[in-house]
């Protein structure tokens, strides 16, 4: 009988389960959150209905407030596995600029290399930038929702009005993570199946560069 060889998981469970729920809640939290800003907009646009959840001011708010919840749960389940697992150290660091900016220009000659089971620089810099993204989501939005209680965040982010402009930024940010996000994953089709089954890596595999994953 063939034994196999030893295996390890790419994408552990709780990491696949916490990827997904996520991308659940920041796709609710953006849809409601852009029919919200239609109902009373700053900036001369509003968004098509097409992109947005809800369809009036009020669903749109219970939509909003059961995903934030969403998010805060998981994204602190997150952080502590990350941290407690020792995954953010494997997989966010070391990071340079350097390696940033060679990794972005190979990108652009659609020549990024991969090695499964290894972060790019570049993806270190978004997964790390969206992390810092999703706290100031998280706080600038508890500033607009109860700006009276919380009012210390309030005055943080300077008054009313200005908590809803960072909290549309950080939003716009994270949009664009997304889409950055899901450019490389087209680049590299093959990175989406494990993130869904956990995929396989040999053992004896030892990522040596800091390539795709």
């Amino acid at each position: 009988m063939t034994q196999r060889p030893p295996s390890r998981v790419i994408h552990p469970w709780p990491l696949r389960l916490m990827h997904w729920l996520n991308a659940i809640a920041i796709i609710i939290l953006i849809g409601s959150g852009w029919e919200i800003y239609n109902a009373s907009p700053f900036l001369p646009f509003s968004f098509p209905p097409l992109v947005t959840i809800g369809g009036w001011l009020g669903a749109a708010i219970a939509w909003h407030l059961a995903a934030i919840w969403l998010l805060m749960l998981n994204g602190l389940c997150y952080l502590t596995w990350g941290i407690a697992s020792g995954h953010f150290r494997r997989k966010f660091f070391p990071l340079s600029p350097r390696a940033v900016i060679q990794e972005v220009i190979q990108a652009l000659k659609l020549h990024l290399s991969h090695q499964t089971g290894v972060y790019n620089a570049v993806q270190r810099l978004l997964y790390l930038g969206v992390i810092i993204l999703g706290i100031l989501a998280v706080l600038s939005g508890l500033a607009v929702w109860k700006p009276v209680q919380l009012w210390f965040l309030s005055d943080l982010f300077g008054g009313f009005f200005i908590s809803r402009v960072v909290h549309f930024l950080v939003m716009t940010g994270i949009v664009l993570f997304l889409a950055v996000h899901l450019i490389l994953v087209a680049l590299v089709p093959k990175v989406l199946p494990p993130m869904i089954t956990g995929g396989r890596l040999p053992e004896s595999a030892t990522p040596s560069t800091p390539m795709a994953e």
